[in-house]
């Protein structure tokens, strides 16, 4: 049995002196973050500043200033007028207003028309390659052969082919089939505008079938083959099952399809040769004629600004009305 060799009466060490004269174990620092995530954001931020920012300012900067051909040269010399390039551009009441308002209709009704029949088209496709076959690699391909074309090699082809004498569209409706009397315009008149939106929708439906594409890839089999059990026929499946799953992608899908046409200048552009008709001025090409063609940048700035508020506020409330949808489901 053990026995204590502390006598009865005698006090014991006290622990704390024991570890009085120990020193403190040091405090545990926090680990310092490291550095190089942030420096590899730099080289992005100063381009996104250069080719965004910076020239964002500057043209809502221009549009306050009479910045026309007298001062281009030094802009110091441009008198400030404040917001008097809005108030005349954005005035239906006159000329510049009306020839501004009626860009916009065009362009509206161009953007719904070029976007709608996109995403038709885009998934029309999807849907058709969604079961594998032989070949279907390589129609999948030649589906993506229009996005993957550069948009003035594209384009460029398109006027050549829509020239009333010498073009292919002619000489196969009147010559091969007869079925027009005489060669119309294609690229002036009425029918640019038609025109126009055929190019449109023929270089953006491949984006809308890529992504819809991607997006049925994660579709599960087994829903299909569950609701062809209960009977479900085609269209049944497509309302039921697709188009709720697909419901993410196509909410980010239109969207961009819409600001990406809304913005279009290169179609117009190279089509018509920066001389859009009436019938298809769209506002990036009255923008563009404002600005450069009667050198009143003050005013092409103004419009340019305006521009952008309008897309900031439809893209807002997209998303707002997106996400209380989404909300309340």
């Amino acid at each position: 049995m053990a026995t204590s060799t502390t006598a009865p009466g005698a006090a014991r060490p006290d622990r704390r002196d024991a570890r009085a004269g120990t020193p403190e174990p040091a405090r545990r620092r926090r680990p310092r973050r490291p550095l190089l995530p942030y420096l590899l954001l730099v080289p992005a931020i100063v381009l996104e500043l250069a080719v965004h920012v910076v020239p964002m300012a500057v043209g809502a900067w221009m549009s306050l200033l009479e910045l026309t051909q007298f001062h281009i040269r030094d802009w110091s010399t441009a008198p400030f007028i404040g917001l008097d390039n809005y108030r005349v551009t954005l005035d239906i009441h006159t000329a510049a207003g009306r020839e501004l308002l009626h860009s916009f209709w065009v362009t509206l009704a161009y953007t719904l028309l070029s976007v709608g029949l996109a995403w038709l088209l885009g998934m029309a496709g999807a849907v058709v390659l969604q079961r594998p076959f032989r070949g279907r690699a390589v129609l999948r391909a030649l589906f993506l052969t229009p996005y993957a074309l550069p948009v003035y090699t594209a384009v460029i082809t398109w006027s050549f082919l829509l020239q009333r004498d010498t073009g292919l569209v002619n000489h196969v409706l009147v010559d091969q089939l007869g079925l027009l009397d005489d060669r119309p315009f294609w690229l002036i008149g009425g029918n640019s505008f038609w025109s126009l939106l055929v190019v449109s929708v023929w270089r953006n439906w491949p984006f809308a079938f890529l992504c819809l594409m991607a997006g049925l890839q994660n579709v599960p089999d087994e829903l299909y083959e569950a609701s062809a059990i209960d009977g479900a026929g085609f269209w049944r499946r497509l309302r039921s099952v697709t188009l709720p799953l697909l419901r993410p992608v196509n909410l980010v899908l239109l969207l961009v399809l819409f600001l990406w046409t809304f913005n279009d200048f290169n179609t117009p552009y190279v089509l018509f040769g920066g001389s859009a008709p009436e019938q298809a001025d769209l506002i990036s090409i009255h923008i563009y004629r404002s600005s450069f063609k009667t050198w009143d940048f003050g005013s092409g700035s103004a419009m340019s600004v305006a521009l952008l508020l309008f897309l900031l506020v439809v893209s807002a409330g997209y998303l707002l009305i997106t996400n209380r949808r989404r909300d309340h489901a």
